[in-house]
Order: C-alpha cells, then structure tokens, then sequence
C-alpha cells in the first residue's frame, strides 16, 4: 500500500486501484468535498507525476481519454482547484509523494495499462439520484430523466413552460460551461430536436444559464457526469446522432383537464410574448413545442 494523507486529501494506492479522497478542511473546493470518494482503477490511468515547489508540491494524476464521465462531460474546464485529480503535498511529504508516484508508474508498466483513448468509462461518475440548486433553477437527475425546476429570477419565457422532463433516451449530449465569475455559465440539454438550436442559455428552456454563486453552480457538473455515464460512450456513436432504435418507447399519459387548462393557459402566455415581440418566431415555435411534449 502507497499512500498519502495531506489536508487536502489522502491519495492510497493498492496496486490495483487509486482512492481519492478529499480533504475536510474549509480550503477544499465545494466541489471536491462535494462528488467525495473517487475509486480509480488501474486501467484508468494514463500517468501520474509529482511537481515539487519551493514550499509544497502537486500530485498530477491523468486518466486515459474517455475514462471518467467528469472529464467527458466538463472537458477540462474545471478550475484547477476543484480537478478531484490533484492533491497539494507539503513540502516535507515530497519523498512520499515521490514514492507514491514511483508504486504507480512501476504497476501500468507492469500491467502494461494501455495510453490509447478507452472505449468504455472505467468509472461511474456521481452517484444518482443527484440534484443541485443553481442560480437559474434547481436540476435533478434519477438516473432515467433530467427533472428542472426553474427559479422566480429565471426569464419568464422558461417560467411560462414550467418544469422541464427530459428522458435520457432523448439526450444527444450535455454541454457544460463553469460560471468563471466574470462571464456565466451554462448546463444544457441538447435534444434530438434542439441539436441546430441557436438559442442563448439565459433564453434556452433546455438550459441553465449560470450567473450566480460560482462555487453552487460549479455543482452543475455532478449532473453533468451523471448524466454523461448514462449516455451512450462517444466511441460508440459517429457524430452526435443516435440511431432511432436506441430511443425507447414513449409512453403518453392520459392528461387531466387540470393539466388541459394548464397547457393552455401556458400556449397563451407564450402567444402574448411572441406578438409583444419578446419572443422571436424561432424562440417561440422552440419553447411551444417543448411545453406540448412535456404535456
């Protein structure tokens, strides 16, 4: 067993398997304490190093393209804070780092772990189901459907279509940009239907757009992962079009004449927006046909 335990977090390596864990110091990244526990197999990883500096040192794991359904779903543009792959060492543990390193590298040579991109996740991804309360809504995942709530600030053309449902049958990808703090963010849904949609997130009724608390929105990304590990792996997809037969059945409930007042009572709202010019015809035919699906 090598391991390292610093106030960030312990790295313990088996021979088998990387765990990653974070610390619970108040310097640790929400995000990190946050997504917890990472079991990283072998077969993962593509290197590690350890980059020693004048009062303290950085452990560097990289994984192996198209391992980690975070990686996929953030494509690197996670603050370097919250990357679950780097551990702050204090100068005086550098030789365990060093050793820690060593023990690694010595187990992918001589398991021969391969460097090219991998066909499959090797990990999980977040646990589910997972929600996170963002600056535009609240977003939910089960497992099966993407569940959005909107917020009172979110614009009122997605308040008018109510809480979004999207079936993950129905998911070409999930984009995901961090809220920086000087420029928002966004977590989008894009749809067989939406995938040529222009819309800006602020607008995007299949859209977070991520102006607040940057280290809440920064959350986002659970979902993101999450959703990302359910999808089909890019490897296994030529471009971002899913074949017909891998879209499950449709089942249409029976709607109440609650929800037929609800429905139209929301047709109308959007109708008023469209002709007052705050919608313009593409917003409109975009947001009315995801208010009559999720009906």
């Amino acid at each position: 067993m090598a391991e390292i335990i610093q106030r960030d977090g312990t790295w313990a390596f088996d021979g088998n398997t990387v765990r990653v864990t974070p610390g619970r110091h108040r310097s640790v990244p929400l995000f990190r304490q946050t997504y917890g526990e990472i079991a990283v197999p072998l077969e993962a990883v593509a290197g590690v190093a350890y980059e020693p500096e004048r009062r303290r040192g950085l452990l560097r794991m990289r994984l192996r393209e198209g391992a980690d359904p975070l990686l996929q779903a953030t494509g690197g543009r996670l603050p370097e804070a919250a990357d679950p792959y780097r551990l702050v060492v204090d100068g005086d543990r550098s030789g365990v780092a060093e050793y820690v390193v060593a023990e690694i590298r010595r187990s992918l040579l001589l398991d021969q772990v391969p460097q090219e991109p991998a066909r499959t996740y090797l990990l999980p991804g977040p646990p589910v189901p997972v929600s996170v309360r963002s600056s535009d809504g609240t977003v939910s995942f089960d497992g099966t459907q993407v569940r959005i709530d909107w917020a009172d600030t979110s614009d009122r053309v997605k308040r008018a279509t109510g809480p979004r449902i999207i079936g993950v049958g129905d998911l070409v990808r999930v984009e995901w940009l961090p809220n920086s703090g000087y420029e928002d963010g966004f977590l989008r849904f894009v749809t067989r239907e939406t995938v040529f949609s222009k819309l800006p997130a602020e607008r995007d009724p299949y859209a977070l757009d991520l102006w607040g608390s940057v280290r809440r929105d920064l959350l986002t990304a659970l979902v993101a992962a999450a959703v990302t590990a359910r999808l089909p792996h890019p490897s296994t997809r030529p471009g971002t079009e899913y074949p017909d037969r891998d879209r499950p059945p449709v089942t249409v409930p029976r709607q109440s004449a609650d929800h037929h007042d609800v429905l139209l009572r929301r047709l109308r709202e959007l109708g008023d927006l469209h002709r007052d010019g705050v919608l313009t015809d593409e917003e409109f035919a975009l947001t009315k046909a995801a208010v009559l699906r999720s009906f």
